[in-house]
């Protein structure tokens, strides 16, 4: 799959490689004409990334790197905002728009901690729906049997493909209804969703103002802690795993165990067998507060009527521009009246407060990232099995979204059967906690 950050740092800190050599090969790998890399990427940064690496390379040589880091690539999601470029989100209707001013708060952390921005990955339009597919700049192929074409989980799509195919060697996403981690759990990869307040919204375009968060998809637990301190402004402290022995996992008796595949179901019983074996405490147990979040997003939850919001004025001018399948959820936002969503704020707030008290006995709540393998894209030709799918898709991660907790996708399934992830969720402000935790399970699924 590829090397981890802390193998690249080392690689850099001892001279075996450069961040010279690291950009050119992830660019001979985008510019590939056999390859995804332009299905994968909207724009990428050739000379800018060749200047910064070797920018970087003599810092290095000084002793003035301003972190281990210094010099890997990153790609950038297209809704963030980079300084001079054109943030389109995946879409057609900004494409005209003018360039950014300044970068957004991620993207200057990643940079100032000496990441290489090697070019913006695509993305479902807009980042509303968990399939990744996009009509206007093509579909990046999902890692796995990718003559089948599959599609690659979204919104986030070719943040991970950027990943699988060595293209970029961490990759910076967002995760409003599980947008880092679906990709992840789709490709074999990890992704972090914080709380949502861990990392400043700022230079990246929205969704939902109440649901968004700033996340990492890469090749390790231990890769997504480093990137999310980068990004929260927090310290970069030591990893410890977390030994699973004394463990309190929390298996909700919910619809999140529905109707799950037979890839999925057999790596979930195995990931729990092992934990149990190691001397975890597996608990199964109703969660009240799961159950009842379908009524209350009846109406299009929280991203319907914000979205409305941010593109209410761009639909009345260009609304045969968009995706229609994205823009018939958008449009769902005129279903709710205001104290409809004053009533959905409300009903959040109780429901969080329910989670974090039942959530004191346990340390981490554990079930399937996605209920299903990723689809073919063919399963996606009609509008109805692309709404079917998509929220099927959505269902389990969106969860702790609504919750405002924190989750990580962790690779469950043994090759060479399909990639599946097992998701880990803690309440909010848990972020370090969950870390250890996944580092430990991480190494006992291997």
């Amino acid at each position: 799959m590829g090397p981890r950050l802390e193998d690249l740092a080392e690689a850099l800190a001892h001279g075996m490689t450069t961040s010279r050599a690291l950009v050119e090969d992830c660019l001979g790998r985008i510019d590939a004409p056999a390859g995804e890399g332009a299905r994968v990427f909207m724009s990428v940064a050739h000379e800018d990334a060749r200047r910064a690496a070797s920018a970087m390379d003599e810092l290095r040589q000084s002793g003035a790197a301003p972190s281990r880091y210094a010099g890997i690539p990153v790609s950038i999601k297209d809704l963030f905002d980079i300084a001079g470029q054109v943030t389109r989100a995946g879409s057609a209707v900004l494409a005209d728009s003018a360039p950014a001013m300044q970068d957004a708060t991620a993207v200057a952390r990643l940079k100032s901690a000496g990441f290489i921005v090697i070019g913006r990955t695509n993305m479902t339009e807009f980042a509303f729906s968990g399939v990744g597919i996009n009509p206007h700049y093509g579909t990046p192929k999902n890692v796995w049997d990718r003559l089948s074409a599959r599609v690659p989980g979204g919104s986030s799509s070719g943040a991970a493909i950027a990943l699988t195919d060595l293209m970029a060697h961490a990759s910076l996403g967002t995760d409003t209804g599980g947008s880092c981690r679906i990709p992840a759990a789709f490709n074999g990869l990890v992704g972090f969703k914080p709380t949502a307040q861990r990392v400043p919204l700022e230079g990246a375009f929205p969704l939902s103002t109440t649901l968004d968060s700033i996340g990492p998809i890469a090749r390790s637990v231990a890769c997504c802690a480093a990137l999310d301190a980068i990004l929260s402004g927090t310290p970069a402290l030591p990893l410890t795993a977390r030994d699973p022995r004394g463990l309190r996992i929390a298996v909700p008796k919910a619809y999140v165990l529905n109707d799950l595949d037979e890839t999925v179901a057999s790596a979930f019983a195995r990931a729990l067998t092992r934990l149990s074996e190691a001397g975890a405490i597996i608990t199964e147990c109703a969660f009240p507060e799961i159950d009842a979040i379908p009524a209350a997003n009846a109406k299009g939850g929280f991203a319907a009527p914000e979205s409305l919001a941010t593109h209410r004025h761009l639909i009345e001018a260009h609304a045969q521009r968009y995706d229609n399948r994205v823009l018939t959820r958008i449009q769902r936002g005129h279903e709710q009246s205001a104290s409809d969503y004053v009533d959905l704020m409300r009903t959040r707030a109780r429901l969080i407060a329910g989670f974090n008290t039942r959530m004191a006995d346990f340390d981490v709540l554990a079930y399937p990232t996605v209920p299903i393998v990723a689809p073919p894209m063919s399963a996606f030709d009609s509008d109805a099995d692309f709404a079917r799918l998509n929220m099927l898709i959505l269902r389990n991660p969106a969860v702790i979204n609504m919750l405002d907790g924190c989750a990580i996708s962790v690779p469950m399934a043994r090759p060479p059967a399909a990639p599946a992830g097992l998701m880990l969720s803690g309440i909010g402000g848990s972020d370090r906690a969950l870390f250890a935790i996944a580092a430990g399970i991480e190494a006992l699924l291997g």
